[in-house]
């Protein structure tokens, strides 16, 4: 890899310590340039439906732009798939309906209480007492 651009693939970036390790793995390896592409949009908001992610504090794409994520996990350029982009590509070139993106949308497919920020959960109100 010594004096090499490196293009890096991922499916997604949740905290971005792990694209941070590998970069930092991938330089001292030598690579002069390291390009991180990542062949999801940025997750942004927490999935309620089967996939453990964190609350959005903890989300490195809600609290920060792309610009600044390539800063933190020290690529050289980062590039994310667009929504739009994954739906086409889901749907066969054609734009997709149907299907959750609320991890990236922040538009979920039913109502959810979003935790709080300091990462308790909100009683429900009582009803019928």
């Amino acid at each position: 890899l010594a004096g090499k651009r490196v293009v890096v693939v991922d499916d997604s970036i949740v905290r971005g310590t792990t694209s941070r390790l590998r970069i930092k793995n991938l330089r001292e390896a030598g690579a002069k340039e390291v390009h991180l592409r990542i062949s999801s949009p940025p997750t942004a908001w927490p999935c309620f439906y089967g996939i453990d992610t964190p609350t959005r504090n903890e989300l490195i794409a809600s609290r920060h732009s792309p610009e600044e994520v390539a800063g933190y996990v020290t690529a050289d350029s980062l590039g994310y798939l667009s929504v739009p982009g994954l739906h086409r590509a889901v749907h066969g070139g054609k734009d997709a309906t149907g299907y959750c993106d609320a991890c990236f949308s922040g538009s979920y497919p039913v109502p959810v209480e979003l935790p709080r920020e300091d990462g308790k959960r909100r009683q429900l109100p009582l009803v019928g007492v």
